[in-house]
């Protein structure tokens, strides 16, 4: 019992970091190393995630630190991913095309009325090619293909070179789109994706789902079949220190400071890690199903009062929260 109610508090704390990419905040000089400033944010840390913000939608973040904020003025509550925001002072993010499709067909062109459906994505070199149907044109496919580059306040600009309608080369993606389209995108009733030109402009804070993640967006490439990001922070250089952990990990998802609300529980000058229980491989986290995680893994207090909690990828997790992983202690 006293394992289980453990597990309950470390699974809310790890799903609000791990739904947005995560936030925190410089520590005074009379604070312990890595706390974040009494400003009730919460400091976090990640290495080597595959975090899940949906089932279907899952990003690789190489590295984070930042903070997580409320944004209904009391205290984040991990059940809720809508209650805060995830500030990143600085971030190395990797977007596979499969996450990028169903990314855009799941989340932001999700609405029934949205003029673009069946949306597929690959690369050819640094080129970004996506396929699907022009719904507003009664459902042509069509194929466009871009280069990515940032704007200087820190958006995506897709940049494209060749467009095609029904196979046949248009002039530009204007001229695909057609004016109901493009006008669609510009008064932002589709949520982060605005048209300049013959570009597309991506909102990085607003094209995935919930928790809403902020952060200024320094450097996009195509390496390897995906797209990696990095992000610096939106008030300028980060003025605080490095999140200090107190558990030897790998790969893991760390959080300092602060309060987190998870489930009927809460927990004050928050000091949770969790820490990939099978460094082999990445952390495989899911915000929606963590509690699944944390009942198939295991914890240990520190002698600075936090936990330690060793916890089982996402992916070798049975429905029944049970680890597929052998020699894992039993709940």
């Amino acid at each position: 019992m006293r394992r289980a109610a453990i597990f309950c508090v470390l699974s809310v704390l790890c799903a609000g970091i791990f739904a947005g990419l995560i936030p925190f905040r410089v520590a005074n000089a009379d604070q312990a190393p890595g706390a974040p400033a009494a400003s009730g944010a919460v400091a976090v840390a990640m290495k080597n995630v595959e975090f899940h913000l949906t089932d279907n939608i899952i990003v690789h973040v190489a590295t984070l630190n930042g903070k997580m904020t409320s944004t209904h003025g009391e205290i984040p509550v991990l059940d809720d991913k809508r209650s805060f925001v995830l500030d990143i002072d600085s971030a190395k993010v990797a977007v596979s095309m499969t996450a990028l499709a169903n990314d855009l067909n799941d989340y932001v062109f999700a609405k029934p009325d949205a003029p673009l459906k069946k949306l597929n994505a690959t690369t050819q070199g640094q080129l970004l090619v996506v396929k699907g149907l022009l719904v507003s044109k009664g459902g042509i496919p069509f194929e466009t293909d871009g280069t990515l580059s940032v704007t200087p306040e820190g958006m995506i600009r897709v940049h494209t070179q060749k467009v095609k309608a029904l196979k046949l080369p248009v002039k530009g993606l204007m001229d695909m789109l057609g004016i109901d389209t493009a006008n669609l995108l510009t008064t932002k009733k589709v949520e982060g994706v605005t048209v300049d030109k013959d570009d597309l402009i991506l909102d990085p804070s607003k094209i995935l789902p919930p928790p809403e993640l902020t952060g200024h967006l320094v450097s996009i490439d195509i390496v390897g079949g995906q797209i990696l990001l990095g992000f610096k922070s939106s008030e300028g250089p980060a003025k605080q220190s490095a999140v200090v952990n107190s558990c030897p990990a790998h790969n893991y998802l760390t959080f300092k400071g602060g309060s987190v609300r998870f489930g009927k529980l809460t927990m004050s000058d928050t000091d949770l890690e969790l820490i990939d229980s099978d460094p082999g491989d990445s952390f495989d986290f899911s915000i929606d199903h963590y509690k699944d995680q944390l009942v198939a893994g295991y914890a240990k207090m520190t002698r600075r009062g936090g936990l330690c909690v060793q916890v089982p990828d996402f992916n070798k997790v049975k429905p029944n929260g049970n680890s597929q992983q052998k020699g894992n202690p039993k709940p």
